[in-house]
């Protein structure tokens, strides 16, 4: 942004005259994405991480790109296919999001290998932990890998020559592939020069070691890519390798449904498959593949230069992950802990949780607190006698889930058991076709939401008989119902008996099952209806505060905020001298400290050993402060094209614990990053006669229990 133009920002009557749909006040999306991808990968340098969750950090940098380009960058590369550009509110087009796209990304995936390389390897390597090269195998492991690969790998391999009757072989999206010469003709008397070797995606991509072949004692590994390059001769005997070369193709991934099916879970079982085999968006081969043979594979998945990666070692980090399991080294973890459970709540097996509910709301910040409280309340509903009803919303549950045994075990109990099951939940389609059909066979009804709009709401609904009346009890999240996101993500759940609430919640649940006008609402704001309407006017009247000269103030923590409505929302309430305090962990395209504009606006992103997912929403509404939960972030998807639900947390003593906890993500000088208006991240760190603060660590201090 140039200078001169900000300067004039600055004349006393520039608020009236700016206009604020200038591309230049806004932040794009994609590009935003990156710099919360590169914040991740940072966090392998970061010596305050125990060793082991540093190189989980270049994994989960890894994935995150894999997302990236299997939905951002696939999509920008479809509008351009067909025509459809769509120019947003940052002004810019998707043939120049892609090109910045690459222009960002390579030095940042050249950075993830050379920390990989020279300074997680060594440093595990300090500690007995090895990932051998082939030149360092002993005759003892040389002799194991041979039989390993015989008896485990060479029986699953099916080595493809490329001719005539063995064209290209259609590839799996992100599986390890070799491209390999060779020279001399086979048993038919072909002579191809080229073949492909797809790795078995059923084989880890870790393998380690025993023991007792190890000289130096410690955790000694090997790389499946570094066995299969050590015996590919074994795949083509009688011919020479001149080379042997890893490479991973990245497609799109992002599904294209037809919602008017009449049946949603088979057409969604029907796109699954094309998946694994959409169209290329991404190359990445190993740094020593000759550019002939580079060119060979762009050309076969349509690509340019600029969607190629060379990468200076495994193609496939993601899967690198596997070693936490393979090395047992609590040492180099984080210390373990064990989540509390309120006090109110701790004998909630024993006695009548339902009555602990009534007495009081409660609130639980997971994964600091335990998660264990939703799943007794579920399974004393599913036991009670008195509950006649019990209504959920599943968008992921996770493998084995406690969640979905109590359901089950409710349906079969006679309950009236309704789950909304978002089968369009992204990477969890299959398991949520599954899911669906289990319990369908217990009993449940099963819905699939809205065509055209994802149900991403957290809501529990329990209809309980008390004293010759129904009862609501409701439990509402800001997070999935998934046990093990639970240990791993920041989220808070509120339950409660408000009346007004879970009449609220009742209304939702049979707007979502059943068909009929907008339900209207006494406490809840719900998405596409009335949230986002909702959040303008919280806004607007922090706007009209600030301007009688009364306190306004406004604190957001989501995980994205991209809407441009309420960006622009947000810069009036700036103008008018509203103090705004956003922790966006992810994307955000808002731009902070533009004179005349933002000034009065901060933006800081936190990034920890916990996915940092709470969304809570704090209105200073004139010294009576205003708080709300939601499952949805402030981007177009959730505040318009979902159904999602943003609740109100009014009892004064909740109110204020999560305002504690928000001051101390606001105070964080040691795990946060302040978005400068040139769309750069700082770090924060604490001055030199400051205290180290880090909102994470004082959670776990005061309200998880060490081991």
């Amino acid at each position: 942004m140039e200078n001169t133009e900000l300067d004039t920002l600055n004349e006393p009557d520039a608020p009236e005259a700016i206009d604020l749909d200038n591309p230049e006040f806004y932040i794009n999306r994609e590009l935003s994405q990156i710099k919360f991808n590169e914040r991740v990968l940072h966090q392998a340098l970061d010596e305050r991480h125990p060793l082991l969750q540093r190189l989980l950090f270049t994994c989960i940098f890894s994935s995150n790109t894999d997302e990236f380009f299997e939905i951002r960058v696939a999509e920008l590369k479809r509008q351009i296919e067909f025509g459809q550009e769509k120019i947003l509110s940052d002004g810019m087009s998707p043939e120049k999001v892609l090109q910045s796209i690459s222009e960002q990304y390579h030095p940042l995936v050249e950075r993830q290998y050379q920390i990989l390389n020279d300074v997680i390897l060594p440093e595990l390597r300090k500690e007995n932990i090895r990932f051998l090269r082939r030149e360092e195998w002993n005759e003892r492991q040389v002799a194991w890998i041979e039989e390993f690969f015989n008896e485990s790998v060479m029986p699953v391999m099916s080595p493809i020559g490329l001719d005539p009757s063995h064209p290209f072989p259609r590839l799996v999206n992100k599986t390890l592939n070799f491209i390999v010469e060779l020279d001399g003709k086979d048993a038919f008397g072909r002579e191809t020069g080229l073949a492909i070797l797809p790795a078995p995606r059923s084989l880890p991509r870790v393998v380690r070691l025993p023991d007792e072949l190890c000289e130096n004692g410690g955790d000694n590994l090997v790389f499946l890519s570094s066995i299969i390059h050590d015996h590919a001769a074994d795949l083509f005997p009688g011919m020479t390798i001149d080379g042997c070369y890893q490479f991973r193709i990245t497609r799109n991934a992002d599904l294209e449904i037809d919602e008017n099916e009449e049946d949603l879970a088979n057409a969604l079982r029907s796109e699954l498959l094309s998946r694994r085999y959409g169209d290329a968006v991404r190359l990445e081969v190993a740094t020593n593949c000759p550019d002939e043979l580079v060119e060979v594979l762009l050309k076969r998945f349509n690509l340019e230069e600029d969607d190629l990666y060379r990468v200076d070692g495994p193609v496939n980090l993601s899967r690198l992950m596997q070693t936490l399991s393979l090395v047992k080294r609590p040492d180099l973890n984080y210390e373990n802990f064990t989540p509390s459970l309120p006090k109110t709540l701790k004998q909630s097996v024993k006695n009548n949780i339902f009555d602990e509910i009534r007495k009081a709301d409660r609130i639980l910040h997971h994964p600091f607190e335990s998660f264990t409280p939703v799943v007794n309340l579920l399974m004393a509903a599913a036991r009670d006698p008195n509950v006649i009803a019990i209504k959920q919303t599943l968008y992921r549950t996770g493998e084995n889930s406690d969640i979905v045994k109590a359901l089950c075990e409710a349906a079969r109990n006679g309950k009236e058991v309704t789950a909304v099951i978002e089968l369009r939940a992204r990477f969890d389609e299959e398991d949520n076709i599954n899911l669906a059909s289990l319990l369908q066979e217990a009993g449940a009804l099963v819905t699939y939401g809205v065509v055209g709009h994802k149900t991403h709401a957290k809501m529990m609904l329990i209809l309980r008989r008390e004293n010759q009346q129904l009862r609501r009890y409701a439990h509402l999240g800001t997070g999935n119902y998934h046990s093990g996101t639970a240990k791993l993500y920041t989220d808070y759940g509120y339950l409660t008996s408000n009346d007004e609430i879970t009449y609220d919640a009742h209304r939702i649940f049979q707007q979502l099952t059943g068909m009929g006008k907008i339900q209207k609402t006494k406490k809840l704001l719900h998405a596409p209806f009335t949230l986002h309407k909702g959040l303008m006017e919280l806004i607007n009247q922090e706007v009209k505060n600030a301007e009688q000269g009364l306190p306004a103030r406004i604190i957001v923590k989501c995980n994205g905020l991209t809407e441009p409505k309420v960006i622009k929302a947000l810069y009036r309430a700036s103008q008018a001298g509203v103090k705004i305090q956003l922790i966006i962990r992810s994307m955000c395209s808002l731009r902070p400290g533009i004179p005349g504009v933002s000034e009065n606006i901060t933006v800081r992103s936190v990034i920890g050993r916990f996915l940092e997912h709470t969304r809570i929403f704090y209105f200073e509404n004139n010294g009576q402060p205003k708080l709300y939960g939601a499952s949805a972030d402030w981007m177009e998807r959730n505040l318009i094209n979902r159904v999602e639900t943003c609740f109100p947390i009014e009892p004064t003593k909740l109110k204020k614990r999560i305002i504690e906890e928000l001051n101390w993500y606001l105070e964080d000088n040691c795990q946060s990053w302040e978005l400068t208006n040139e769309g750069v991240y700082v770090l924060n760190t604490p001055g030199e006669d400051q205290e180290e603060i880090s909102a994470q660590t004082n959670l776990l201090a005061n309200l998880a229990l060490s081991s």
